[in-house]
């Protein structure tokens, strides 16, 4: 195992974890802000290739700064998340149009499960992390 301080995997979970926390908290606190967003993005052909962009950037930074082992389930959930990041971007910069009208209907009746889900996920890497640093 590498020095803690310099693993790769613990920070990046621990930063996304607390990405997560926060975007969760917020959704909570402001029902409706991710279909707004969902709103502004599909109607900014800039902002769909920012944002694709920026979460490709994110996205491969995940992929590639955690080593593969098969006993270490932490690396292999940031990978993951690394993965679905860079597809997930890819689709928005190719088809925005399409994939934000799924959003509305699974944002609708289940915001609050989403932002829930959100921040259990957040408070899960969080404490991944925190026991690799322990």
């Amino acid at each position: 195992m590498q020095t803690v301080w310099l693993d790769p995997t613990a920070w990046s979970a621990l930063l996304m974890g607390l990405v997560l926390i926060a975007v969760g908290i917020g959704a909570l606190r402001r029902p409706g802000l991710w279909q707004t967003m969902v709103r502004e993005l599909t109607g900014s052909p800039m902002q769909q290739m920012l944002c694709g962009l920026v979460e490709i950037a994110i996205g491969a930074v995940l992929l590639l700064a955690n080593p593969w082992g098969p006993d270490d389930w932490l690396a292999r959930v940031m990978k993951a998340l690394g993965l679905l990041m860079i597809i997930e971007a890819l689709i928005i910069m190719a088809a925005c149009d399409l994939y934000s009208h799924l959003w509305p209907r699974a944002l609708g009746r289940f915001q609050k499960g989403w932002a829930l889900a959100t921040l259990l996920l957040g408070l899960a890497l969080t404490l991944g992390a925190a026991f690799r640093f322990s």
